[in-house]
Order: structure tokens, then sequence, then C-alpha cells
């Protein structure tokens, strides 16, 4: 039996972070699944019984996930510590 570590922190209603042993992502949550850098997920089941179907990306898609989301972080904090403007 195989353990596994992963730890989401929710940064805004949909939208976190994934903490694994692989690394840290971000991820988009949607009503059907979830969209994060490493393709497309979803999850359906019952208490002890899940099936997950990954729809991933090809291997070398870059990284343009990830510089959106660092960007639109950003962007976030400059509003809310100078709300009127620089």
């Amino acid at each position: 039996m195989a353990f596994r570590f992963n730890k989401r922190v929710n940064l805004i209603k949909g939208l976190g972070i994934n903490i694994s042993k692989s690394g840290i992502t971000p991820s988009l949550r949607t009503g059907r699944g979830s969209l994060s850098s490493k393709g497309y997920s979803v999850r359906t089941g019952i208490p002890g019984l899940t099936y997950r179907k990954t729809f991933s990306k090809t291997k070398n898609s870059g990284c343009l996930l990830n510089i959106l989301l660092l960007l639109s972080v950003v962007f976030l904090l400059l509003q809310f510590m100078f709300p009127n403007g620089v």
C-alpha cells in the first residue's frame, strides 16, 4: 500500500495551490472536475470507493498557468495593500 501526501490551500473560491511530494502546483476546481498544470481530472464516488480519470497534458507544456497564477496573486496583493493606487 502506497502512502500519499497531499495538501490543498484555498486562495479564493475554486482557486488553490496543491502541495505534494512532487512539488507545488496551482489548480482551479470547477463543478465537474479540476484543472491544473498537469491536466484536467474528474473524480466521482462514494465514501470508501472513488473513481478518478485524468486527462493529462503533454510533458513539455510549459508553465503558463503558473505564471498567470503568480501575476494574479501579485495583482491582488497590490490592490489590497494600496486600495487608492500608488
